[in-house]
């Protein structure tokens, strides 16, 4: 891919499939991962659905001890060991990014695999941030064969190193 930033990146299911899709980012068109529960308009805490609507990219986060800083002009940070992501719809932090203590069983962005290594932040459910309408809703890395994710966009690793270098705070995705 050329370096020039890109404005719209569109998502769709693949027909009959509703679990993987099509990324479409200027003239490229790539391979992803869907939820399980595949596009959902209307879009629930759970449901495994990635939720359908127009959404900026927010910030790029990267794990520094594993990969090295993507050119991008998104904000990035790197992810600490004890950085999470509030999934409780009952917490004041529901849907933004929280310290997980020693010893906790809540959801890390430091996992063992590789799906976290470069995660887009999208403002799904941001504002005005309602209760159970879906948290934690990113542009990562995909599993093997490209299985489903919990709601998210799973790109291949090396696709989306590449992306990641097109991107910047103007780029809108739109899944359809």
């Amino acid at each position: 891919m050329r370096s020039t930033t890109l404005t719209l990146l569109t998502v769709r299911h693949r027909p009959g499939n509703p679990r993987q899709g099509w990324l479409v980012a200027g003239p490229f068109t790539l391979p992803v991962s869907l939820g399980r529960g595949g596009i959902k308009a209307n879009k629930r805490e759970g449901d495994g659905g990635t939720p359908r609507g127009v959404f900026r990219l927010k910030r790029l986060w990267w794990r520094a001890d594993r990969q090295q800083r993507p050119a991008t002009l998104l904000p990035s940070r790197r992810i600490a060991s004890d950085d999470g992501w509030c999934e409780d719809p009952a917490s004041r932090h529901y849907n933004r990014p929280i310290k997980v203590p020693p010893g906790s069983t809540a959801d890390r962005l430091a996992r063992t695999d590789h799906l976290y290594d470069f995660i887009i932040e999208l403002d799904h459910n941001t504002r005005p941030r309602i209760a159970g309408r879906g948290s934690a809703v990113f542009i990562h890395a995909a599993r093997p064969q490209f299985a489903p994710t919990a709601g998210c966009v799973g790109l291949d690793l090396r696709a989306l190193r590449r992306l990641i270098a097109r991107l910047g705070p103007r780029t809108r995705i739109v899944v359809d």
